[in-house]
């Protein structure tokens, strides 16, 4: 067994087909294909099905998978490890955001001081919803990420929290409700929602929610931006669940305070508690101290997650 064979499994089976794993390695297909033939091989189980249109981990891939990304963290950390000795840290440092983070934080200010300090790592930034990031994070597939948050995080990660906000119940002012102050989220049953999808950090504390009032929402519409769930609530469609912040900042929405119970979100910084490269843990270092400064736009927060 060999480190490039492992190399090889991850790749295949994070890109999904030997031709992208290929293309991602920038090695030639049949290379690829020929020491995963050999792996499998070498431990008497086949790790892919091919006979679909797509390449899927077989019960034996998924078993061996999470020990190929440890064997190839551990050799990277091991040579991260002398590199940060003799204070030439270098490495890759893979970053997880729910969308529009931008307007919560100074996400570009957090990312240009770290790469001021430490130019020789390799920063990426990718987007998804709060489950798979916070997912990520515990596979390995992103060192940090930006998630939202409503209840405890997952084993083996660290938290630190960005932003604490309200969720409360915006609804056109011609509504039956716009002449109250608070409603019961009891008192929402039946009526048509407008929320974020499952997911996202504010949709998992509204069904939360919902499920500790004792009833089911009826979700009338999605979207994946907040200000959208906001425009489609001005229209009269039904009541959306926002962050506080948000619906107060639109004149066409009057707010209400959920209560029994009140509803709450937050955005966190999440990491890997556990095989850190050195690069990771720098970042980590990095991004609590910036947080901790003056990184997050708290007067106009609006937990897009």
């Amino acid at each position: 067994m060999e480190l490039r064979q492992l190399e090889y499994l991850v790749a295949v089976a994070d890109e999904g087909g030997f031709t992208r794993a290929a293309t991602a390695l920038h090695v030639a297909q049949p290379g690829v294909s020929a020491q995963i033939r050999q792996l499998e091989r070498d431990l008497g189980q086949p790790l892919f099905d091919r006979s679909g249109r797509t390449v899927r981990l077989t019960e034996a891939g998924e078993a061996v998978l999470p020990y190929a990304r440890a064997a190839l963290e551990a050799v990277a950390g091991a040579r991260l490890a002398v590199q940060e000795l003799t204070g030439l840290l270098r490495g890759r440092v893979a970053i997880g955001t729910v969308t529009s983070l931008g307007t919560d934080m100074n996400l570009p200010g957090l990312l240009a001081g770290f790469h001021e300090r430490h130019p020789g790592v390799e920063i990426t930034l990718a987007e998804d919803t709060s489950d798979r990031l916070l997912g990520g994070v515990q596979d390995g597939r992103y060192d940090l990420a930006f998630a939202g948050l409503a209840g405890r995080a997952p084993e083996g990660i660290g938290t630190q929290v960005v932003i604490d906000t309200a969720l409360v119940a915006a609804v056109a002012h011609g509504d039956e409700l716009a002449g109250r102050a608070s409603v019961r989220l009891r008192t929402l049953e039946g009526r048509p929602l407008i929320v974020l999808p499952p997911g996202t950090g504010i949709r998992t504390a509204v069904d939360a929610g919902c499920a500790a009032a004792g009833f089911r929402p009826r979700v009338a519409f999605e979207a994946g931006n907040p200000e959208v769930l906001a425009l489609l609530a001005e229209q009269g469609l039904g009541v959306a669940l926002l962050p506080a912040a948000l619906a107060a900042s639109r004149p066409g929405l009057h707010a209400l305070t959920v209560t029994r119970p009140a509803l709450r979100s937050r955005l966190v910084l999440a990491w890997r508690v556990a095989s850190a490269s050195p690069a990771a843990r720098a970042f980590t270092r990095h991004a609590r101290a910036f947080l901790a400064g003056d990184g997050v736009t708290r007067s106009e927060a609006r937990d897009r997650r």
